[in-house]
């Protein structure tokens, strides 16, 4: 084990695209895990732009997370609803549907739930 590592999103070990260009996610394979950086775009939805990938009828990604820019909300299936904004820590359980609010792309890191996420089949 290397006593520092240090990388950039910008070089990430995989890319995957939302559907109509609606954002991306960079994946850094990392010792402890997968560590994800999203760029969410004005106008993208999960339902929308993840679902047609996941093939689930909601994200049933777990999330720990970092919202480092933009703005989010997110719609748990029993209707809890909570708004991300930048400097917050958020944790998201499985089964819940997401929106952009505004004008600026959204911009999250996790730690948890972005190994499979925005994956066929997952």
């Amino acid at each position: 084990m290397a006593g520092i590592v240090s990388r950039t999103f910008d070089s990430a070990d995989e890319t995957r695209e939302f559907t109509e260009g609606k954002g991306r996610l960079d994946l850094l394979n990392t010792e402890h895990g997968p560590v994800g950086r999203a760029v969410f775009e004005p106008g993208w939805r999960w339902s929308t732009h993840v679902k047609p990938i996941a093939g689930t009828d909601s994200c049933m990604a777990s999330h720990v997370g970092y919202v480092v820019s933009g703005r989010m909300t997110i719609v748990m299936d029993d209707g809890e609803t909570a708004d991300a904004e930048p400097g917050q820590f958020v944790t998201v359980a499985p089964g819940h549907d997401a929106y952009v609010v505004g004008d600026e792309p959204c911009v999250m890191l996790d730690w948890v739930g972005f190994g499979e996420y925005a994956k066929s089949g997952a």
